[in-house]
């Protein structure tokens, strides 16, 4: 029981750091276009292969 009390709040910490970054991606619109990486994924590149 007395282990309890260090990870409780270590647990809570580490919860409000991932609660923390989960609001940042939120603000930074990394969630806007989660559609848009698919399509770009299937689209055909006109440009071809670099030539050196």
């Amino acid at each position: 029981m007395n282990m309890l009390i260090y990870l409780i709040p270590i647990a809570l910490f580490m919860g409000s750091i991932g609660l923390a970054a989960f609001l940042w991606s939120l603000g930074n619109g990394q969630y806007d276009d989660l559609q848009g990486a698919a399509w770009r994924v299937l689209a055909d590149d006109e440009s071809g292969p670099p030539k050196s």
